[in-house]
């Protein structure tokens, strides 16, 4: 696998191993983030790609290898929104940290006004900008999103990456993402893992041209998705 120098790096994974039992997971992965800098993971379904986010947070433990994580404050948006149901909104942000000022956060993720709001009185998209929310209050030094937006309509998806990417921009946080959705990938990366089948071994590191932008649509994007698709399915 090629590997891209990056500058102030933040996570160094090394030789990284994990089995359940008689079952190997993930072998030997190799990876670097720098400071601000952006990671997508593509790869099948069941190859360890949400273990290894398990991993690098702390809920689960490796079999092996070097993690050096520099004391990174880590932000984690799992798939499922996992809001407390009795607590409104607001309540549910505090939980996570409960002396920062929410009104910058919430104004952001537009949930101003939702405050007192049960989760079960929110759509689909409200209540993972209020996920979100919980990971951001922290001020993560790197954001983690295990296929955060796999449950959500295109539309709003797309104008929750758009927040995210304005946040990034204005906070400059690192973020590692799991994702199937290859436009998904490609917009919020600055560069793109690719995994093989269980045991996982990492095949590939392809970095994202900047000039790609956020040009969904123009033919610099859809090259990439198309080059995406075929490095995914070759053996």
């Amino acid at each position: 696998m090629e590997n891209i120098p990056s500058m102030d790096v933040c996570l160094k994974v090394q030789g990284l191993n994990k089995s359940f039992g008689a079952l190997p997971v993930l072998k030997d992965w190799d990876i670097e983030l720098g400071k601000g800098e952006r990671l997508v993971i593509l790869g099948p379904s069941g190859c360890g790609k949400t273990t290894f986010l398990r991993i690098l947070s702390g809920l689960e433990k490796p079999s092996g290898g070097v993690i050096d994580k520099d004391n990174l404050k880590i932000g984690f948006v799992f798939q499922e929104a996992r809001l407390i149901p009795w607590r409104n909104v607001e309540h549910n942000i505090k939980f996570v940290d409960g002396q920062r000022d929410m009104k910058e956060i919430l104004t952001r993720l537009k949930l101003t006004g939702f405050e007192h709001y049960l989760p079960f009185q929110l759509s689909g998209g409200m209540r993972q900008r209020v996920n979100l929310a919980r990971a951001l209050i922290i001020q993560p030094d790197l954001l983690i999103l295990d296929e955060a937006f796999a449950s959500l309509d295109l539309k709003i998806k797309m104008e929750i990456i758009e927040d995210i990417h304005q946040l990034w921009l204005d906070e400059h946080f690192s973020i590692i993402s799991v994702t199937h959705d290859l436009k998904e990938a490609v917009l919020l990366a600055d560069k793109i893992v690719i995994s093989t089948a269980r045991p996982s071994r990492l095949k590939r590191m392809i970095p994202v041209p900047p000039e790609i932008g956020r040009k969904i649509g123009s033919s610099v994007f859809l090259k990439m998705e198309s080059d995406l698709v075929k490095m995914i399915c070759e053996d």
